[in-house]
């Protein structure tokens, strides 16, 4: 990450005592006593947003053990609001009343603000369309969100407009009683055509922006699945219902199965046997995870009226469907 022209540079050397030490703990007590102390998550957080350097090396582990003598440079940003501001996005709004409302999502918008993405979030875009009354619920950085859909994924969301319509979502989440199918092009055909996925999914071992199926900690997790049809000699058309919400869920049980989503950054791969020309041209375009939230359906918070919405494919992964489907 580039620094801002904005961010203030802190420059230091580690002692002798810091040697051996995680580079974020040896940070937070370097800093401690000077004019500029930080918390080690803050440094965390810096690290990993790729604002702290060393001989002109970005570092970005926080856990990565410290040298004696090492030089270190720190980029600190402008403090930001504490909380998200309006921003006029426009919103695929599907239903809304008085408790809730539910949007069809595109792929590219990030749910909530984070680091490295403070703005243009759909969190941004609910203040700006929902006004006061949506501030605060569930949480300063993350008002009304209920549940979410990864920046690459598309489709159904549902986002509370009260504290009650948030928290009987939320229980309804927890209590696996929401009804969610997603729809993923996928490499391969799972065998069998149908079944359930289950493994505890827990952060990767060695990289840290992955989930994985791990065999010991984690969150229990299922997903049922059925392949809907083949697309061509290479790829598959699957649903995917979620008993549970994980992070990552159908990405990461999908991918442990062998059948990964086709443009999938973090778990996918490339299959391009059997593919013709124009499929590996239309596959190496394809600049998302093709996963689409496809149906969402709950009890109302109010009325308790069973409600379902269903969302059409869009249009990119339509065509690479289209594209795969060709022989």
């Amino acid at each position: 990450m580039s620094e801002s022209a904005h961010a203030k540079r802190v420059e230091l050397v580690l002692s002798a005592e810091a040697a051996g030490e995680r580079l974020d703990r040896a940070l937070a007590g370097a800093l401690a006593s000077g004019p500029d102390p930080l918390s080690r998550s803050r440094l965390k957080t810096l690290i990993e947003e790729g604002r702290v350097s060393s001989g002109g090396r970005t570092l970005t582990d926080p856990s990565a053990r410290v040298k004696p003598g090492q030089p270190i440079a720190i980029a600190i940003p402008d403090a930001r609001p504490a909380e998200p501001q309006p921003q006029a996005i426009a919103l695929s709004v599907v239903y809304e009343d008085d408790a809730l409302i539910v949007i069809d999502k595109p792929a590219g918008l990030v749910v909530h603000p984070a680091p490295g993405n403070e703005e243009n979030t759909l969190v941004n875009a609910l203040i700006a369309h929902c006004g006061a009354s949506l501030s605060g619920i569930g949480g300063v950085r993350r008002p009304g969100i209920v549940h979410r859909l990864d920046k690459d994924t598309s489709g159904l969301m549902v986002a509370a407009k009260t504290d009650a319509a948030h928290h009987a979502l939320s229980a309804q989440f927890a209590a696996h009683e929401v009804e969610r199918a997603y729809l993923a092009v996928a490499w391969g055909m799972p065998a069998p055509r149908s079944g359930e996925i289950a493994g505890n999914i827990g952060r990767h071992r060695t990289n840290r922006k992955k989930m994985a199926v791990v065999p010991r900690g984690g969150k229990a997790a299922l997903t049922r699945y059925r392949v809907v049809r083949a697309l061509g000699p290479a790829a598959s058309l699957v649903e995917c219902r979620l008993a549970t919400g994980r992070t990552h869920q159908v990405r990461v049980h999908l991918a442990s199965l062998g059948h990964p989503v086709i443009g999938d950054p973090l778990y996918g791969r490339t299959c391009a046997a059997g593919l013709s020309p124009g499929q590996r041209l239309a596959v190496a375009g394809f600049r998302r995870q093709a996963l689409h939230a496809r149906l969402l359906g709950f009890l109302h918070p109010a009325s308790r009226a069973r409600m379902r919405w269903e969302s059409a494919l869009p249009a990119d992964m339509a065509g690479l469907i289209q594209e795969l489907e060709l022989v």
